[in-house]
Parts: structure tokens; C-alpha cells; sequence
């Protein structure tokens, strides 16, 4: 899958503050091709860019109260693609004027000893699963509609079972801190899918 854009600029004296704008909510089965054909009609791409990804999810316990969490993402489908490294900072729920959730994004491409290197620095896996589904673009906009299945056997992307009868959506932009504006278009976007799916800002500490 596709990672969102990263600048490549370099650093001098500070960060590049990245900030994924993140509206979400799922479909039950029955209903996913109604959405798809839907999405066809609005969006840039009329076939939809489809992925299978393995993704693990990395901690590192220290002195503070939670954990560092990382991301480690590759390709099941696209030999050769590069892995993917991403960090997700703390959802940003104070405003209520914004129409999605906002939260710090770093992602990067990585070899593929990614996993290996986080064992070294001290992280454990504390999970992974299986996400299968289709991508779509509208501008800066990207509409991911995915099921994710639980891995039955530790590391063997072969076994799995569906980990639920509905589909996850997520309409997301990555833009540089102080963006604010393109939650607005997140929204017009996400009243044209209803009454089909119900795009809404989710704070992920609700869902614990």
C-alpha cells in the first residue's frame, strides 16, 4: 500500500510537523459494494487501488506511564515494495471547531530488517494482523476501505480468520501542522457517503 507523502526535505533546527487529519467508521459486508460503487462516482480513481498488508505493532516500555508505540507495515502483494515505519502521536481532541481528529503522523520507508532493528532498540511485538481492501483518492483526500483479519498462528500471514462482519473505513489527509482547513472538505466529503457509512471523529481512548 501506498504510504502517504513524506516530505524528504532535511531537518536543520527543528522537525517537519506532520498532521493526519483522520475521519472514521465501517460498513457491515452486505453492504461494501454499494459503498465501493458509490466511491467510484466521487473519487478521482473509478478502480479503486486494492492492498494486503501485514502490519505489527511494536512497544517500548520505559520510565513514562505509556508505552512508545511504532508501526511496522509491508506489503503482501507487491513484491519488492519497501516496508513501512509509523509513528502516530496522541489524537489532538481539544477543538471542537475541527471536523476530523488530528494527530502527529511520521511515516517512512524502510529496508526490509525493519523488525529486526526494533527487537535491537528494545521493542516487543505486542500484536499484528492482516489488512485486505481498496484505496481511493479525491485530491489530497484518501479513502481506505479495509477488513482486517486476526492471525491465528504467530507469524503466519497464511492463517487467519476475519476479525469482524463489517469493513473499516477511514477518509484521512496528511498536511503540515496548522492545515486545519481540509477537516472542512473531510466533511463535505463524508456527508456525500450517508446515509451508506457514518464518517465520524473517534477518539481512540474511548474505544480502550
Amino acid at each position: 500500500m501506498e504510504a502517504p507523502p513524506v516530505t524528504m526535505m532535511p531537518v536543520t533546527g527543528g522537525t517537519i510537523n506532520m498532521m493526519e487529519y483522520l475521519l472514521q467508521g465501517s460498513v457491515l459486508d452486505h453492504s461494501l459494494e454499494s459503498l465501493i460503487h458509490r466511491l467510484r462516482g466521487l473519487c478521482d480513481n473509478m478502480e479503486p487501488e486494492t492492498f494486503l498488508d501485514h502490519e505489527m505493532v511494536f512497544l517500548l516500555k520505559g520510565q513514562q506511564a505509556s508505552p512508545f508505540v511504532l508501526r511496522a507495515r509491508r506489503s503482501m502483494d507487491k513484491p519488492g515494495a519497501p516496508w513501512h515505519l509509523r509513528y502516530l502521536g496522541q489524537p489532538e481532541m481539544g477543538d471542537k471547531n475541527r471536523h476530523a481528529l488530528v494527530r502527529n503522523c511520521v511515516d517512512i520507508a524502510t529496508s526490509e530488517n525493519l523488525t529486526d532493528f526494533l527487537m535491537e532498540m528494545g521493542f516487543r511485538m505486542d500484536h499484528e494482523f492482516v489488512a485486505k481492501g481498496h484505496l481511493f483518492r479525491k485530491g489530497i483526500m484518501k479513502i481506505m476501505v479495509y477488513k482486517i483479519f486476526r492471525i491465528l498462528v504467530p507469524g503466519n500471514t497464511e492463517s487467519t480468520e476475519a476479525l469482524s462482519l463489517s469493513y473499516l473505513v477511514e477518509l484521512s489527509v496528511v498536511a503540515a501542522a496548522g492545515q486545519d482547513m481540509v477537516s472542512d472538505d473531510m466533511r463535505n466529503f463524508a456527508e456525500q457517503l450517508k446515509p451508506l457509512v457514518h464518517l465520524e471523529k473517534i477518539d481512540p481512548k474511548r474505544l480502550m
